[in-house]
């Protein structure tokens, strides 16, 4: 009698197979990257990042853990991109130093693409592809179709596997009036439905939003209405990646006759980029530099610029702290900031609109006016991919759990089979088959921390110590012992950072000193001459001793110097100063 798993291998062989392993992008939204793979190929959707959040103590950014890809290097046949936003290209430039493998996109896509990969002093074979043109990776077949989003030039993607038809949808919404004219292709979607899609994964951000996501042009009427009634110089604050947003803001700020300049590294880069290609179309005579707003009245201009998040080091963070080098708020101001709240920066933004408004600056945000529409699907939109492309497995993606669960029960309430619908988790293998799919198994995986230079070199422990020191900060015991005697020498000296302050600190510390010497004097010889027990006798005794005195848990480290002939008067520790 065969096995179970017999079986399966032998209807795989039989009927073909497809898997789609999730590296990032179910559990969070951003680091999303996803692999198609078959029996001869394997095919990378996006490959994005995520910005820390308050509790990742100096990581810079977060990557997906590319392990799988590495292994599997041979089968690799290319990367596909979706559109630009950081969420899905930002890993790239870390991706192509392992594996430079082909990247497709778009123009823009590529092009905002391309920008990152030169700041790491990279190549890379970058194809652009055609919404409606297929192409090969290997076996598969693979085609792009157009979607709306908050950036232009994004697409879905489709690839007939020997399984079916697997369609990822991408960041979409339903845009009847996009600012570019470009619809998401509601007809390519209902023709992949018509022909048979095995698997679907569709975005879940907006899942327990009811209705329809407003048009982009919405945006439009309420600036253009802000703009009429502003008295004196406006400033937009919104991502350097919303391309139609800026656009929006040029077309008001050129029927208004004000000049616009544009502010911040990343806003500078992206308009010129999107210009560049054609996806920015820039009224004459509109741009400035930031120096020539000088040479013009305040009711006569407008600043785009970086900072809706309230980054402290960012255009308008600095603006309203009063720190900006070129650009004072004075009274009468008006900040628009056009961008919706990420969780985790509500503190930042409050702060911001604080020291904005005691400088006499009107701040409009998106709770007083109009002035942000999501680029993500809600619920009518999501129910209406499902019945476009009518798939027989469907797999939420892009959220966190409750958006994914969410969307789960829309896929139900639709006429997906409940038994169809895969709630994955990052590093989950889902297998397909014409008739069954699942998950069958994980892979090894998770976030990988970038801190400066160093990738993946800081883990869940080192932050945990970073918290550490954050939250109860240090006590560092210096003691200085005879390398043969191991007799003590000098010490112990006890010094704190973060813990209390340093003028109180000698006094409060004379008792851990003295049971610093009772535990020296007290312990035998051959614990003596271990390095390593001395040292957690002593972090023991001090740490019951800081417990019970001060209800602290600060982190304790002892240093242990062997010390040839010195005295204690001559002794010096270099400890840092705070």
């Amino acid at each position: 009698m065969r096995s179970n798993k017999d079986r399966r291998e032998s209807a795989l062989l039989e009927n073909g197979w497809v898997r789609i392993i999730p590296l990032g992008g179910l559990g969070e939204i951003g680091l999303n990257m996803f692999v198609v793979e078959t029996a001869d190929d394997m095919v990378v959707i996006d490959a994005g990042l995520m910005f820390p959040d308050e509790e990742m103590l100096g990581i810079d950014l977060v990557i997906p853990d590319f392990s799988y890809l590495l292994e599997h290097r041979a089968k690799l046949r290319g990367l596909i991109l979706t559109h630009g936003h950081e969420d899905h290209t930002g890993s790239l430039p870390f991706l192509l130093k392992e594996l430079p493998i082909p990247v497709y996109g778009t123009p823009l896509s590529l092009g905002l693409a391309a920008e990152k990969i030169r700041e790491q002093n990279l190549e890379a074979d970058l194809r652009q592809v055609v919404p409606r043109e297929s192409f090969h990776l290997g076996s598969l077949q693979v085609e792009c179709m157009r979607v709306c989003h908050s950036i232009p030039d994004g697409v879905g993607v489709a690839l007939e596997t020997p399984a079916g038809l697997v369609v990822h949808a991408g960041d979409f919404k339903f845009d009847p009036t996009p600012v570019d004219g470009q619809l998401t292709d509601y007809h390519k979607f209902a023709e992949l439905g018509d022909r048979g899609v095995l698997v679907l994964l569709s975005d879940s951000t907006n899942a327990l939003r009811p209705g329809f996501t407003p048009s982009e042009r919405t945006v439009g009427q309420a600036l253009e209405e802000i703009f009429r009634t502003a008295r004196r110089r406006i400033i937009v604050a919104c991502f350097a990646s919303h391309i139609h947003r800026i656009q929006q803001v040029l077309e008001v700020a050129a029927r208004m006759g004000r000049k616009v300049a544009v502010h911040g590294k990343s806003m500078t880069t992206t308009t010129r980029i999107a210009a560049d290609t054609g996806y920015l179309k820039v009224p004459p005579g509109v741009l400035v530099r930031l120096d020539e707003l000088s040479s013009l009245s305040p009711g006569e201009t407008v600043i785009i610029a970086t900072g809706s998040q309230g980054e402290p080091l960012s255009a308008i963070a600095r603006m309203a702290a009063g720190e900006h080098k070129q650009i004072e708020i004075t009274p009468g101001d008006t900040v628009i900031f056009s961008a919706r709240v990420i969780p985790g920066n509500e503190k930042s933004i409050a702060r911001t609109i604080n020291q904005l408004l005691r400088r006499g600056a009107e701040v409009v945000t998106e709770e007083l006016a109009p002035v942000h529409v999501s680029g993500h699907p809600c619920q009518e939109e999501l129910k209406l991919m499902l019945n476009l492309t009518r798939p027989k497995f469907f797999v939420p993606i892009h959220g966190e759990y409750r958006h994914r669960h969410h969307h789960a029960k829309l896929a139900a309430a639709v006429g997906i089979a409940p038994d169809h619908i895969c709630l994955a988790e990052n590093g989950d293998i889902l297998e397909f088959t014409p008739d069954k799919g699942g998950v069958v198994g994980t892979v090894g995986g998770g976030r990988v921390f970038v801190d400066g230079k160093g990738v993946g070199d800081v883990g869940d422990a080192v932050l945990r110590e970073r918290q550490h020191l954050a939250r109860d900060g240090m006590v560092v015991v210096v003691i200085g012992l005879h390398p043969q005697t191991r007799a003590v020498v000098t010490g112990p000296e006890i010094i704190s950072r973060g813990f209390i302050h340093l003028q109180d600190q000698e006094v409060l510390f004379d008792a851990a000193k003295r049971l610093v010497n009772e535990v020296l004097m007290g312990c035998p010889e051959e614990e003596r001459m271990e390095t390593a027990v001395l040292k957690e006798n002593v972090k023991a005794t001090l740490r019951k001793y800081i417990q019970k005195t001060f209800d602290r848990r600060p982190m304790i480290l002892p240093v242990i110097i062997e010390m040839e002939g010195v005295t204690h008067d001559k002794a010096e520790f270099m400890v840092p100063s705070e």
